[in-house]
């Protein structure tokens, strides 16, 4: 750094934290570029003016300021973010510190949100924020999640949060970012804080901030890596051979085939999944210069299933500087790119699951069989030696490209003390293409299938401008007023094509010369999209704060969508929200064990236009139709109607806070209660057949959200005979209602969607038991029915003497509601000297979770010998008390009837995510000679283990989520959840247990 011509004094001192000294730590003088950096045991030098104002600053720490006055020596001690309710927050279109937010907003920091290795940053938060539900849609490697802030508003229009990065709205998704390149992520989760996004901000904002170089800094180099292994968490519980044998016999449906011994006993689960292996490597530079800073990184991401050839690879490049030209002018860029592939999509568990251990992989002359005959099924061997061998004859890959970029520029007005104007620009675009090719009579048992292979290119480009006019200034010391005010425009352009044929002649062509396929070639109209949209918005906001006691802040946004109708396309979003920093007034002075204590209170309106472009236009669909046996023509018709009159579904919120930091720092805390409204739920509306049309998407219906949310962070141990020991804690409650319906109707069976219950609804039978011999009724309640088959609730009539008056049947479901009673999360972090471990878990008390293994529509449970079942405790009649059904017992198409109901199981758990295990070197004298000042290894457990899952206790498997009802290997589940899509338990990827080892290293 340069220093100051006028050098007055020279001041000497040492810059600490709890452990010990801080290497590296910036010392500047305030309004100045005169600065430096600690040395290895923490101290600086440094000459500044008389009267100068020392500010210490370093990456994780709360930044201070030092009054140097008549003193040649400081000893300065930092804390850790999170432990003050100074520390700065990203708002939205500029930053606060957390005392004078207003609106419900929570930060995790990089360092917290890296204690997981993760794909992405999602997956690193579950647990971490109350009020925020981070949920698996599946276990392939490179997965998205699913993210819901504050539960649920709309039906059928997306529930998706906004992304923002570094200031401008996101395109890409989360993993889409390196999770290493993060410094912070802020979450604003009320309609106060989140309506100045207008309608992107409708189910919350994620604001993301990558990190950056210090003005000044010299060039610091970090390096962070991690090797990892997996192994399923457990295996699916399948029958082993003996008691497939013995069930197969019980149920006495099918007979062994000239394939299948009683003797036998094949784990073709064994024979199917391996060892996976997960690494990671960032490397970093950053620093500054006089008046600027930068920033570079690059990253290499590698994930291996433990299903063969399913695998996910990310290779990322980051850069971002800023630089002040002159005393009024600052410009900057940020880039993010990232090359992803993901493979082995098309792998999966079913064939293994299903297969018969009673069949052998291997025939008499011990050669690999090709398939294997069971009584009815024929299928097709898929081992890990077969899936690895096939090699490019059977290929499922998805390669990704995403360029993210942000240019700005601002001048400060020279005239005017704290007025500046800012432009933003946001260059993005997205492209992946999806190559499918399976080879000739791969996956099929006829030998002779033919190959075929399949393309699938999206494109998606997006550009956004905003232009922003910012007065921030104090008067008088006590009155802080901050003023924006922003125009915006962006729009985005999406291209899909899609083409598939079959007898490619060269099978080394795998999918990339279609044309010369000998078979069929098909390019299907539905599959073939573009659509353009844009957003035009208006803002303005003023913030103000007397004494840092009162703060207020008032918004408005206006957008206009080109998704709705005109005449409809403009809305307007107000938003307030007050605060009261109780502990700042005289009457608290006398209780010094409260050091920060605010009061919130917030209301705020957002809207959702987050449908398909052209909903308002209708939709023709196509349709192909012979003449004779070789003409074929296409023709069109009216599948979805226009309408003139769509415009936005709305959401009114209320939102009340109290924050507090009491002991010191000791203990902080935020506590929240809030209630939303949607209105005007944008929908589509089946029609009669009658009709001749299917739909329409119309502004029909009503749903309610309120909930709370508690979140504790505490110091029990401060460095006490080195030990240490922090701990926080997160619960939250949400409930969701449907309050209307179309055309006043109080259900929609269909869909599942029920006035007055939950958005997330079962609607099907209630399982009671079992028939057991004896039972009443049973002749009249299943006709044709047999002990030991499922019983379920009856709420039908009865008869005088006290007997029904009619068989069950439809009118006999109920509604059961998913949603969990409780949710939360905890970490805890005991250090010792150089030694620290971090315990970081989630837990959920109540709810419902669909298990599809378990109920027919997964076909593993059918119990009738057809394919290998799950190994459950089925009825005999020496076995009565058993909780699954008599085998060979009455059907409903191939599984046991009501076997849906096998397959709901109570939601609650105890998770432990991750166990570390770290120590640090840079307080070793050794190795800050050679200039490093950090370096750590560490061991991490992923996954370790759950408690109080009656999931987890029935069959061993993890209670969590692992794809969505309507993926293509559970399509069956929509008849639990029509058109909503509702995580479920599959036969995905499985989960796994993970440890690994890394290193972080700085110098």
């Amino acid at each position: 750094m340069s220093q100051s011509v006028q050098q007055a004094k020279k001041i000497t001192g040492t810059i600490n934290d709890s452990q010990g000294p801080l290497i590296g730590a910036t010392v500047l003088e305030k309004g100045t570029h005169n600065g430096t950096v600690t040395d290895l045991d923490g101290n600086f030098t440094l000459n500044v003016k008389s009267g100068a104002t020392l500010v210490i600053s370093y990456i994780g720490y709360v930044t201070k300021e030092v009054q140097v006055g008549g003193k040649n020596s400081v000893q300065v001690t930092l804390e850790e973010e999170g432990r003050s309710l100074n520390d700065v927050i990203v708002i939205g279109y500029g930053t606060q510190r957390r005392e004078a937010v207003t609106g419900s907003v929570a930060n995790v920091n990089g360092e917290k949100l890296n204690q997981i290795a993760a794909t992405n940053a999602a997956q690193a938060l579950q647990g971490r924020v109350a009020g925020v539900l981070m949920t698996q849609t599946s276990t392939k490697p490179g997965a998205e999640m699913q993210i819901r802030i504050r539960g649920q508003r709309s039906l059928t229009a997306s529930n998706d949060p906004l992304i923002v990065l570094d200031g401008i709205p996101f395109m890409g998704t989360m993993s889409d970012i390196n999770p290493a390149d993060i410094k912070s992520i802020d979450i604003l989760k009320d309609a106060s804080a989140t309506a100045i996004y207008g309608s992107r901000g409708a189910n919350g904002v994620i604001m993301i901030t990558t990190t950056k170089g210090y003005e000044g800094a010299p060039a610091k180099i970090t390096y962070n890596a991690y090797v990892g292994f997996k192994n399923t968490f457990k295996k699916y519980p399948m029958m082993d051979g003996k008691k497939f044998a013995a069930m197969r016999k019980y149920a006495g449906k099918y007979q062994n085939t000239i394939e299948e011994d009683d003797n036998t006993n094949t784990d073709w689960q064994d024979l199917l999944l391996r060892t996976g292996v997960t690494t990671s490597h960032d490397l970093g530079v950053s620093g500054g210069t006089k008046g600027g800073s930068y920033s570079i990184g690059a990253g290499y991401y590698h994930d291996e299933s433990v299903l063969p050839t399913q695998g996910y690879d990310r290779y990322s490049v980051r850069a971002n500087f800023d630089q002040n030209v002159g005393k009024y002018f600052h410009v900057g860029l940020t880039t993010n790119n990232n090359y992803n592939i993901t493979n082995g999509s098309q792998v999966g568990m079913y064939n293994a699951l299903s297969m018969s251990p009673l069949a052998s992989p291997y025939d008499e002359n011990g050669n690999p069989k090709r398939i294997v005959n069971m009584p009815i099924d024929h299928t097709y061997i898929f081992s890990r030696d077969v899936v690895e061998h096939l090699d490019e004859l059977y290929v499922n890959e998805t390669r990704a490209f995403g360029s993210y970029n942000t240019m700005f520029a601002e001048v400060k007005c020279p005239w005017v003390d704290g007025l500046s104007y800012r432009v933003n620009v946001g260059l993005n675009y997205k492209q992946s293409k999806n190559g499918a090719f399976t080879g000739t009579g791969i996956g099929s048992d006829n030998a002779t299938s033919p190959n075929n292979a399949s393309t699938l290119n999206n494109i998606t480009k997006n550009w956004a401008i905003e232009h922003l006019i910012t007065y921030d200034h104090t008067f008088a010391k006590d009155h802080k007023l901050n003023l924006v005010g922003m125009y915006s425009a962006e729009q985005t352009r999406f291209e899909q094509t899609n083409m598939s044929g079959q007898q490619i002649p060269a099978e080394y062509f795998q999918y990339y010369n279609i044309g010369a396929a000998a078979g069929e070639i098909t390019v299907n109209p539905g599959n073939q999209r573009y659509w353009q949209s844009g957003l035009v918005s208006w803002m303005g906001r003023a913030m103000y704060s007397y004494a840092d006691k009162y703060m207020l802040s008032v918004a408005f946004r206006a957008d206009a969508s080109s998704r709705l109708a005109k005449g409809h396309q403009w809305h307007t979003y107000p938003a307030i929200s007050a605060g009261w920093n109780i502990a700042k007034e005289n009457f608290m002075k006398d209780l010094k064990w409260i050091d920060a204590l605010k009061l919130r209170v917030g209301y705020g309106e957002t809207s959702n236009q987050s449908i398909n472009p052209y909903s308002t236009l209708g939709a023709l669909s196509t349709r192909a139709y012979n003449f004779g046996p070789t003409t074929y023509k296409t023709g069109y018709y009216v599948s979805t109607l226009p309408n003139t009159e769509l415009g936005w579904e709305y959401s009114s919120t209320w939102n009340f806070g109290l924050d507090f930091t009491l002991f010191g720092g000791r203990l902080s805390g935020s506590f929240e209660y809030y209630t939303q409204k949607t209105n005007d739920l944008l929908l589509s509306v089946s029609l009669p057949s009658t009709s001749g049309v299917d739909s329409y998407t119309g502004n029909i219906g009503k749903t309610q959200n309120k909930g709370w949310e508690l979140s504790l962070n505490g110091t029990i141990i401060d460095n006490k005979n080195g030990w240490n020991w922090d701990m926080g804690i997160n619960l939250y409650q949400n409930r969701n209602k449907l309050v209307a319906l179309a055309s006043g109707a109080d259900r929609d069976e269909g869909n599942n969607w029920f006035v007055g219950h939950p958005i997330d609804c079962i609607y099907d039978y209630n399982k009671i038991g079992l028939w057991q011999e004896g039972d009443p009724y049973l002749n009249i309640l299943e006709p044709n029915g047999n002990v030991g088959m499922i019983k379920v609730a009856y709420h039908g009539e009865y008869n005088e003497d006290g007997s029904p008056t009619r068989a069950i049947n439809d009118n006999d479901r109920e509604i059961i509601s998913m949603e969990p009673d409780l949710m939360g999360g905890f970490n805890t972090t005991v250090g010792y000297k150089n030694f620290d471990l971090t315990v970081i878990g989630a837990f959920q008390i109540g709810g419902k979770v669909i298990s599809t293994i378990h109920s027919g529509n997964g076909y593993l449970n059918m119990l009738s010998g057809r394919r290998n079942n799950l190994d459950v405790d089925y009825w005999t009649e020496e076995n009565t008390g058993a909780k699954y059904p008599k085998p060979g017992g009455i059907t409903s198409g191939d599984n046991p009837k009501y076997a849906s109901t096998l397959g709901y199981f109570g939601a609650g758990y105890l998770k432990v995510r991750a166990i570390t295990l770290g120590y640090n070197f840079d307080k070793l004298r050794a190795v800050r000679d050679f200039g490093i000042s950090r370096l750590r290894l560490y061991a991490t457990i992923q996954n370790p283990f759950v408690l109080f899952s009656p999931y987890t206790n029935e069959c061993g498997l993890d209670p969590e989520t692992n794809t969505f009802a309507n993926d293509g290997s559970t399509s069956a589940v929509t008849s639990w959840t029509g058109a909503h899509k509702m995580p479920v338990i599959g036969y995905n990827t499985p989960s796994t247990r993970n440890i690994l080892f890394g290193i972080n290293l700085t110098f």
